[in-house]
């Protein structure tokens, strides 16, 4: 505990005192009542201390990571709460969160995750056609300068801009077949080059 986090709990410890002195002040023919008030706000004081404190193990499991390990060329990607695994791509430098999605060919953007990372769809060719579980939606191909995945960096990737509504960017088998091995292991997705 350096002085700041000193001086903190010093300001919480005197604004709980006079929080507390005025309840006593102001009902003093109720001190039951205050007690049991009193009480019930400490419950929530120290739940709410617990939630803070707890947080960082709280979010490793509600909003699980990516882990890039460098020196190795290996990603892992944590499975999400809903079965799925969502890998992080900067797409011209900017992130997109991409579905990981072994049944899809290749690497399909929304049309705003086009917009963001620069392709116009406005002026994309919608030639292609493509078999979803919805059905068939039009698709057309541009490419991507970069495509990178912490140190994992490859130029000029073709990608698939869906015309139909979508939930968010697929990363299919085109690019994941670039790694040199894919395996499902408990609940990650790890990828090596």
């Amino acid at each position: 505990m350096d002085s700041y986090d000193i001086g903190r709990l010093v300001y919480l410890v005197l604004l709980g005192c006079v929080v507390l002195s005025y309840f006593l002040v102001s009902n003093r023919g109720n001190l039951g009542q205050v007690a049991r008030h009193a009480l019930l706000w400490g419950l929530i004081f120290i739940g709410v201390i617990a939630g803070v404190g707890l947080w960082s193990d709280i979010r490793r499991d509600v909003m699980p990571q990516q882990s890039v390990f460098a020196e190795d060329g290996r990603i892992e990607v944590p499975r999400a709460h809903d079965g799925h695994y969502y890998l992080t791509a900067l797409v011209n430098e900017k992130p997109v969160i991409f579905v990981v999605d072994t049944g899809a060919t290749g690497i399909v953007l929304t049309q705003s995750d086009a917009r963001m990372v620069g392709i116009d769809p406005d002026r994309l060719v919608f030639s292609g056609q493509a078999g979803t579980a919805n059905g068939v939606v039009q698709t057309a191909p541009a490419r991507v300068d970069e495509f990178a995945v912490g140190p994992i960096t490859d130029h000029d990737v073709r990608v698939w801009v869906n015309r139909g509504d979508m939930e968010g960017s697929l990363l299919g088998m085109d690019y994941l077949q670039r790694f040199n091995r894919i395996e499902i292991s408990g609940d990650k997705l790890v990828l090596e080059r």
